[in-house]
């Protein structure tokens, strides 16, 4: 009568499908390309989108400041208003207060 011995292949396979398992579940959950660094670059981008829209309305609003200050449309109140502010003018009739 022979020996029944277990069966070290079936143990091996399951074994080594387990592991892997494991390992490329933790790569989708945890890895460069997981869920958790998918959520944090979503993040970045929202903010990103933020900051882009920011700087579009900067840029606008500079863009209207340096065409009002052109040789083609000069606006005296800007003008005024950035000789003042630059270089410390002032008209002979106004009284500083501080």
């Amino acid at each position: 009568m022979k020996n029944p011995r277990p069966a070290i292949g079936a143990f091996f396979y399951f074994g080594t499908a387990s592991v892997l398992a494991i390992y490329f579940t933790f790569a989708a959950v945890q890895g460069a390309f997981g869920l958790f660094n998918r959520v944090q670059i979503e993040a970045e981008i929202a903010d990103l989108q933020v900051t882009r829209d920011r700087l579009a309305i900067e840029l606008t609003e500079l863009e209207n400041r340096t065409r009002r200050m052109s040789d083609a449309y000069l606006d005296l109140d800007l003008l005024d208003e950035r000789a003042r502010d630059v270089l410390g003018l002032m008209r002979p009739d106004e009284i500083v207060i501080r």
